[in-house]
């Protein structure tokens, strides 16, 4: 898993690299270019932070915010990580971090009076994501945000459960996808049937446009 954004009207030249969830205290190695954060207590790498980030990847100068690094980029920041002298690198995400997913199943959750399981298709896989969307049913296609995901509003999307129940990824509502003129109603983006293939990456240009 991997996060990865660049702000640099906050942060300066900063790539942030994250591969876990740290909810305790941290600590910081400093090497080169290179800043390596690891959970204090257990020792697991949290992630790297990588400075003067647009000397490696030039490309930056264009982003703010999320970054979908590809396996190019990604060996080209291995590069610099191993050079600084750290052992654990990171793996690019081979999944788009939006994906277009058909809604097989839906259960109510046992512990909750509002939640859903629902097992989404994505093409060639099957996950298992808890929901709250009020028109959440069978048999429509849905946007959901894959763990490892940065969304438009900063929140990350890690693995985890909601109470007791594992979920994989989050279904998404228009607003959450920051789509334009997206309607103030609860409820998930319901996407016609033909708008993509099952695991295909959502179209935000496209997206744009239902709401137009």
């Amino acid at each position: 898993m991997l996060i990865a954004s660049y702000n640099p009207h906050e942060m300066g030249d900063v790539l942030v690299l994250m591969v876990a969830d740290g909810h305790g205290d941290q600590t910081e190695k400093v090497q080169d270019s290179v800043v390596q954060i690891l959970d204090e207590k257990s020792g697991q790498l949290l992630g790297y932070n990588l400075l003067n980030a647009s000397q490696v990847l030039p490309e930056l100068a264009d982003v703010n915010g999320n970054v979908e690094l590809t396996a190019d980029q990604a060996a080209k920041i291995n590069d610099v990580i191993t050079k600084a002298g750290f052992d654990q690198t990171i793996t690019a995400n081979t999944k788009p971090h939006f994906q277009v997913g058909y809604v097989e199943k839906v259960v109510e959750h046992p512990k909750s009076d509002h939640l859903h399981i629902a097992t989404v298709d994505f093409g060639n896989e099957k996950r298992q994501i808890v929901c709250g969307s009020v028109n959440l049913r069978e048999n429509i296609k849905v946007v959901a945000a894959t763990v490892g995901t940065m969304m438009p509003n900063g929140k990350l999307i890690w693995p985890g459960k909601l109470l007791g129940v594992e979920s994989d990824g989050m279904i998404c509502t228009p607003r959450e996808l920051g789509l334009k003129n997206a309607p103030h109603k609860p409820g998930c983006l319901i996407l016609d049937d033909d708008f993509a293939e099952n695991g295909a990456a959502f179209d935000f240009d496209r997206g744009n446009q239902l709401f137009a």
